[in-house]
């Protein structure tokens, strides 16, 4: 595609597919903290294989290779369901993206039946399907995992593959739930869920952000990775209590300060950067080139003059 034409030698990123994959797995790492296990102790199941799906997926391989684990082996832990079903090694004309993660199953198109077999503790739809999380699907993940990683990212909200409240109900209020769409506040029996908006605002402002501060002469998936653990990390108790794997949208500025100054650092450590030498203080450097909205008053300074008085 357009994207690996370009992203080795053009300072440049595709949001669809990097911003994407980088706020999903954001929210994976800070579910992370909920499950109380690694990335790499996890399998997922995606309900479709698009650029975004994609993405997301070779993200997370990217983690877990960080982690240690052998790039052909973070594969196995991926499964992917296209319009066609479940991408096998059988299928031909597979291309290059969807082969790294073809598995040698028979084919087929029953997501239930996909995750009976395999068992998943974490699945990510982004597929424009609505209503295909079922309560026997978010039943049956419910069964196999104490808290079973639910992610129904596309959007609309009429296109997501289930609402925040059905995920909730139908696991019990164990799932760790995120969507592309806004949920209300969910709260059931003493329980109350602020679900989390998978918004690609958290991280296309902050990269491109960082990338022009430093100068990044390119825009590696490197920095998506490093964006999205800067992310994570910005999670507090307070947020992960409510069930919420973002912060607050409400303090994006701040967010995106501090994913910016994750982001500048990578790129000096990979030696993409260009603004040299590299700022002591990377804070304060992002905040001298942020657009304020503050201004000076430029209107002469003006004195009341009591004439009575004056008689």
């Amino acid at each position: 595609g357009l994207l690996n034409k370009y992203i080795n030698n053009t300072c440049c990123f595709n949001d669809d597919i990097q911003g994407t994959a980088s706020v999903a797995l954001a929210g994976i790492l800070g579910s992370l903290r909920i499950t109380n296990n690694k990335i790499s102790d996890h399998t997922f199941v995606f309900l479709g294989a698009g650029e975004a799906n994609l993405g997301i997926a070779e993200l997370i391989c990217l983690k877990m290779v960080k982690e240690g684990v052998a790039l052909e082996d973070a594969h196995k832990k991926i499964y992917m369901l296209d319009s066609r079903g479940l991408i096998v090694t059988s299928r031909e004309g597979l291309n290059e993206h969807k082969l790294h993660f073809a598995k040698d199953m028979p084919p087929s198109k029953d997501l239930a039946q996909i995750i009976r077999t395999v068992k998943p503790s974490a699945l990510i739809g982004a597929s424009a399907q609505p209503k295909t999380f079922t309560k026997e699907i978010i039943e049956e993940m419910s069964r196999n995992h104490e808290r079973p990683v639910i992610f129904a990212l596309s959007n609309p909200t009429s296109k997501s593959e289930c609402s925040a409240e059905e995920a909730y109900k139908w696991s019990n209020n164990k799932c760790v739930f995120a969507s592309g769409s806004p949920f209300p506040k969910y709260e059931a029996d003493g329980v109350t869920f602020e679900p989390g908006q998978g918004n690609n605002a958290y991280i296309f402002p902050a990269v491109a952000l960082g990338v022009m501060c430093c100068g990044s002469i390119r825009i590696p998936d490197e920095l998506f990775l490093c964006a999205a653990e800067a992310l994570a990390g910005i999670v507090s108790e307070a947020d992960l209590a409510v069930g919420r794997v973002y912060p607050r949208l409400s303090d994006i500025q701040e967010t995106s300060i501090i994913v910016a100054e994750a982001v500048i650092h990578r790129a000096y450590e990979l030696n993409l950067a260009t603004v040299l030498p590299k700022p002591d203080n990377l804070e304060e450097f992002i905040r001298a080139q942020l657009y304020s909205t503050d201004y000076e008053s430029f209107l002469p300074e003006t004195y009341s003059y009591d004439l009575e008085s004056r008689k």
